[in-house]
C-alpha cells in the first residue's frame, strides 16, 4: 500500500509514555502528528511539531468536531490511568473507544490501532498465545477485552481496518516514576530502602522502542488487518534479578525482599508467545534487555 506523501496521524493518550515516543518518532518521519489527551503534556514530554489537543474521549460529542477532520491512522492509547475508580475506568477504556470507533468507521482511515494488555487473558496457560480463551479479573482488564470484543465484531460486520495489540510491561525513558522500573530505579538512585516482594514472579518486559516499532510497522500492512498480537518480548525475567541488577548498576538502594505479599491471585509467571507478530509482522524485539535497561537507568540519573 502506497503512503501519501503527509501522513496524518492522531494519537489519543499522546502526552502518555508510549504516545510521546510515537509522536517522537512520527514528527521524526515528517507525518503531521495530533496528540489528544484530556491534559496537556508534561514540560518533558512536549514536542515541538505535535498539534496537542484537549478532550475526554467519553465525550462523544465534543468528539464529533475533532474528527471532522480526516485523519490516515489513529492510535488509540488513550484511558484512564487510575484503575481505582471502576466507573472511570470502564467509560474511557470500553465506552471511549467505542465512540472512537463509531466516529471514524464513516471516515476513510487506513488503519486504527488499539493498545490492548496481556491482562486480558487472566489465568490461561503461559505462555499467552492470541487464540487463549481470555479470563480478565480487574475492571481494567476487563474493560481491555470488552473493547476487543467490539473491533472483532466491527471487523466482522464492516471490515473495520484495526489492528490489536496486547501489550506486556514497557520500559524506557520518560515513563511515570509510579510504575515498576522506574520506582526500582529511583528508589535506588536516592539510596532508599524500599519494600517489595520476594521477587520470585517472572514478567515479560519490552522496551519501549520495540513497542513503536511494532506499531508503526502495522500501519501500511494489510496482513495486520483485524489481527490480534502479542506485544512483548517472550523472554520473562525474574523480578528479584531484575531488583538487584539495578541495584548493581547504581550501587544504591536496599530492597527489603518479602516486605510485601504477593497477592492471593498473583501469577507467578506471566509472558506471551511471540511468534505470531514474528511470522505476520516480520516484528522482533530487540535482544539486548540489560543495555536497554542500562540506558533507561543512564536517563533518570539526569532527573534527580
Amino acid at each position: 500500500m502506497k503512503l501519501k506523501k503527509e501522513i496524518q496521524i492522531i494519537i489519543i493518550g499522546g502526552t502518555g509514555f508510549i504516545g510521546y515516543h510515537l509522536a517522537k518518532t512520527c514528527v521524526k518521519k515528517k507525518w503531521k502528528v495530533y496528540s489528544l489527551s484530556k491534559k496537556n503534556p508534561k514540560k518533558k514530554r512536549y514536542i515541538k511539531g505535535v498539534h496537542y489537543i484537549k478532550c475526554d474521549i467519553t465525550k462523544k460529542n465534543k468528539l464529533k468536531k475533532i474528527f471532522e477532520k480526516d485523519y490516515d491512522f489513529v492510535i488509540n492509547l488513550g484511558g484512564n490511568v487510575d484503575h481505582s475508580n471502576s466507573k472511570e475506568t470502564y467509560k474511557s477504556h470500553y465506552e471511549g473507544l467505542k465512540n472512537l470507533v463509531e466516529i471514524v468507521s464513516s471516515k476513510s482511515i487506513k488503519k486504527f490501532v488499539q493498545i490492548g494488555s496481556g491482562g486480558e487473558y487472566g489465568n490461561a496457560k503461559i505462555p499467552h498465545i492470541e487464540s487463549s480463551t481470555c479470563r480478565p479479573k480487574s475492571i481494567y482488564y476487563k474493560s481491555k477485552y470488552l473493547a476487543t470484543k467490539y473491533l472483532l465484531h466491527k471487523f466482522k460486520e464492516k471490515k473495520f481496518p484495526f489492528v490489536i495489540f496486547r501489550l506486556y510491561q514497557a520500559f524506557g525513558p520518560h515513563q511515570d516514576v509510579n510504575r515498576l522500573i522506574p520506582l526500582i530505579i529511583m528508589s535506588c538512585l536516592k539510596n532508599k530502602k524500599f519494600k517489595c516482594t520476594e521477587g520470585k514472579q517472572y514478567r515479560d518486559f519490552i522496551f519501549i522502542d520495540d513497542v513503536v516499532r511494532a506499531i508503526i510497522r502495522s500501519l501500511s500492512n494489510k496482513k495486520s488487518d483485524g489481527q490480534i498480537f502479542n506485544l512483548g518480548s517472550g523472554k520473562p525475567i525474574k523480578v528479584k534479578n531484575l531488583i538487584e541488577f539495578i541495584r548493581s548498576k547504581i550501587k544504591k538502594g536496599k530492597p527489603l525482599f518479602g516486605a510485601i505479599n504477593l497477592r492471593k491471585d498473583e501469577l507467578l509467571k506471566v509472558y506471551p508467545s511471540i511468534d505470531k507478530i514474528k511470522k505476520k509482522l516480520n516484528w522482533r524485539p530487540n535482544k539486548n534487555f540489560f543495555k536497554n535497561l542500562e540506558n533507561t537507568i543512564n536517563h533518570y540519573r539526569h532527573e534527580i
